[in-house]
C-alpha cells in the first residue's frame, strides 16, 4: 500500500492512479478514499491522473489519538501533495472533504491548484452560533457524538438511510452501497470519528471562502438532509470570489454514489471549462 509519513509520525494512505492533469478528492466523515470509487474509475479512464487519501484516523491510515481537527487534517494534504510534487491539480471534495479542500487551497494552494469543487459540504458553517442563526442546533451534533460513541455499528447502519435519500418515499435502496458506506466506517477509528464531529460541524470556513482565487464549483442535492443546502452549498457561493453553483432537485447528500452519472458529467465540463 502506498503511505507516507506526516510530521508527528502519522501514516497517511493514498491512492494515486494514472497521469495527465492531477484530480485530488477528499472524503467526506466517516469514510475514505473509497467512496469516490464512481469518480476514481471514470476519471482514470478519461486521461486524469486521480488522487485520493484516506483522512488521518479513517481507512487505512493511522488510528491516531490526537489530530482530529481541520487544521491537521489539511497539514497531512499539504504534506501529501508536497511530497508527490502536484501542481495544477483540480481539488474535489464531498461533505466534510469540501471543508478540507477550501481551506488548503486557501492556506496552502498557492501555484499548486487550479481549480477546486465543493460537493455537499459543509462549508461554510454547519452550527448554530449567534452569528450563525439558521444553524443546526449544537444538539443535534451531540447525538451524532452519542451515537458513535456507544453503539457505532448499528448507527452507522442507520445513517446511511438519510445520507442516500433511501427513507424518502419510492426510493431504490441498495444494500450494497449501505454495506459499502459501513464498511468503510467501520475500517476507521471510533474516536477519530467521535472527536471529528467537532471538525466538520463547528469550523467556520468562511475567512477561506472570501479568500479563494481559483474558480470553485459548488454542487449540493437539495434534498440533502445531512448538511441542508440552505444554510450550505447557498451560502458558500455568494462568499467566493468565482463561484458557480449547480443545485439537484431532489438529489441527496451521498449523491455523487447515487447520482454519479450526472455529478461525473458535471465535473467533467467543469474541469474542461
Amino acid at each position: 500500500m502506498s503511505k507516507i509519513t506526516v510530521s508527528d509520525g502519522t501514516e497517511i494512505y493514498y491512492k494515486d492512479w494514472g497521469t495527465g492533469q492531477p484530480l485530488v478528492f477528499h472524503h467526506g466523515w466517516p469514510l475514505s478514499s473509497d467512496d469516490w470509487d464512481a469518480q476514481s474509475m471514470f476519471f482514470v479512464s478519461r486521461g486524469f491522473r486521480v488522487i485520493a487519501h484516506d483522512r488521518r484516523g479513517h481507512g487505512r491510515s493511522s488510528q491516531t489519538s490526537e489530530g482530529h481537527n481541520m487544521d491537521t487534517y489539511v497539514a497531512d494534504v499539504a504534506e501529501l501533495m508536497a511530497f508527490l510534487d502536484i501542481k495544477d491539480a483540480i481539488h474535489i471534495g464531498h461533505s466534510t472533504g469540501g471543508g478540507e479542500v477550501i481551506r488548503y487551497v486557501a492556506r496552502h494552494g498557492q501555484g499548486r491548484v487550479a481549480k477546486a469543487v465543493l460537493i455537499s459540504a459543509v462549508t461554510p458553517l454547519m452550527v448554530q452560533t449567534e452569528a450563525n442563526p439558521d444553524g443546526i442546533p449544537l444538539s443535534v451534533f451531540d447525538e451524532i457524538r452519542e451515537g458513535t460513541a456507544t453503539h457505532r455499528p448499528q448507527y452507522f447502519q442507520d445513517f446511511t438511510l438519510p445520507f442516500y435519500g433511501y427513507n424518502r418515499e419510492g426510493a431504490t435502496i441498495s444494500q450494497g452501497i449501505r454495506d459499502n458506506w459501513w464498511r468503510q466506517g467501520m475500517m476507521g477509528s471510533i474516536k477519530a470519528h467521535h472527536d471529528g464531529i467537532k471538525a466538520f460541524s463547528e469550523t467556520d470556513f468562511t475567512e477561506d471562502l472570501k479568500s479563494v482565487d481559483v474558480p470553485v464549483l459548488v454542487l449540493h442535492g437539495e434534498d440533502d438532509q445531512i448538511v441542508p443546502f440552505p444554510i450550505s452549498g447557498a451560502k458558500a457561493v455568494k462568499l467566493l470570489k468565482h463561484g458557480k453553483l449547480i443545485s439537484y432537485p431532489g438529489f441527496p447528500h451521498g449523491m455523487p454514489t447515487t447520482e454519479a452519472a450526472t455529478i461525473n458529467a458535471d465535473l467533467l465540463a467543469f474541469i474542461n471549462s
